[in-house]
């Protein structure tokens, strides 16, 4: 197994994590000791992930107050509500990431001494990445029961470890399937502009063995006419009452999985589901020019030309066969009954 994606480090009292932009090449620990550099590193998607942003928000709220100095309470609590409001611009499409930020900024304004703030900061946040851990095995199990014993399974962007603490949600989905004995193949998409597939989803899956090939987004719809592909999961940044919310592209494989037959599933844990919002009260995050315009060093978009780069697109729901969470699987139109019911709590 990969080591933890993001983690706080009791001794320092600073917030690890992977940089994800340097993989496959290079797997470098970075050591974080503010919250600027925090929020530089969402915004350059060095984490990335909805489950993981959650644990970044909470470790970036918690940083804020244990490395200020401080020590009247009203101050701390007015520079806490300053990281969180940093932090939360950073991706506006993803749920979690406020998610995690308010579960800390609650328990710090809660307090009644900079002391109890700080200790009750840390704590929550250490928690959150505790319950990562322990939800993301849940939902492997939900959703590994849904797969035949012998299945080819197409996955787009990165849903695995990478993108949360440890093991992840689409891609824990499959490591549950194969730790229980199932042969799975996995294909992945190289998702396009940043190749989250090729660059994190198969190099995840070769560090443990399991069988992974990667072809151009494009080819998802001729493998699915073939009957190469036996079914689809995603991951989900945000899933409200009507629709879901992932990677661009998600969308274009939900429709074609619908038109040949083959289930698609999202994998989630309950923290992304937004039953208060529709899909137009949601913010598609657009991204720089430059990650189309440029690859490495070679220029791939004409000086002058404008372009695109929509980070996330929506997929209606009754086109998801179910909805894979921690505290079960929920199948349409019964996911859509359940989550009007449902109020994050904070």
């Amino acid at each position: 197994m990969l080591r933890d994606t993001i983690t706080w480090d009791r001794e320092t009292g600073t917030v690890e994590f992977i940089d994800q932009t340097l993989l496959p090449g290079e797997c470098r620990v970075v050591r974080c000791e503010n919250i600027e550099r925090l929020a530089q590193a969402i915004r350059r998607l060095e984490i990335r992930g909805a489950p993981a942003l959650g644990v970044a928000g909470a470790f970036g709220v918690a940083l804020a107050v244990h490395r200020s100095t401080v020590q009247d309470l009203s101050a701390l609590q007015q520079e806490a509500s300053r990281a969180a409001a940093l932090l939360t611009q950073t991706r506006p499409t993803a749920v979690n990431l406020a998610w995690g930020i308010d579960r800390v900024l609650s328990c710090i304004m809660a307090s009644s001494s900079p002391e109890q703030a700080r200790e009750t900061a840390v704590r929550e946040a250490i928690a959150i990445a505790a319950e990562d851990v322990d939800l993301c095995k849940k939902i492997g199990e939900h959703g590994a029961a849904l797969l035949p014993d012998t299945c080819t399974v197409l996955t787009h962007c990165n849903a695995g470890a990478l993108a949360c603490v440890r093991w992840g949600t689409a891609l824990g989905v499959i490591r549950s399937a194969v730790a229980s004995g199932k042969q799975v193949s996995v294909i992945a998409c190289e998702t396009r502009p940043l190749f989250q597939g090729s660059r994190l989803t198969a190099w995840e899956l070769a560090q443990e063995g399991i069988d992974v090939r990667v072809i151009p987004d494009s080819a998802a719809a001729h493998l699915m006419r073939r009957g190469r592909i036996d079914a689809a999961v995603v991951g989900a940044d945000r899933v409200t009452r009507d629709a879901v919310f992932n990677k661009i592209g998600t969308y274009m494989h939900a429709v074609c999985a619908r038109h040949h037959g083959i289930p698609f599933y999202v994998a989630a844990p309950y923290s992304t589901i937004d039953a208060v919002s529709s899909e137009e009260d949601v913010v598609i995050e657009l991204r720089a020019r430059e990650e189309l315009a440029w690859c490495g060093d070679r220029q791939l978009l004409p000086d002058g030309v404008e372009a695109g780069n929509y980070a996330f697109d929506a997929t209606p729901l009754e086109l998801v066969s179910a909805v894979i969470t921690e505290r079960g699987v929920f199948h349409p139109p019964l996911a859509l009954e359940n989550m009007r019911g449902i109020r994050r709590t904070i």
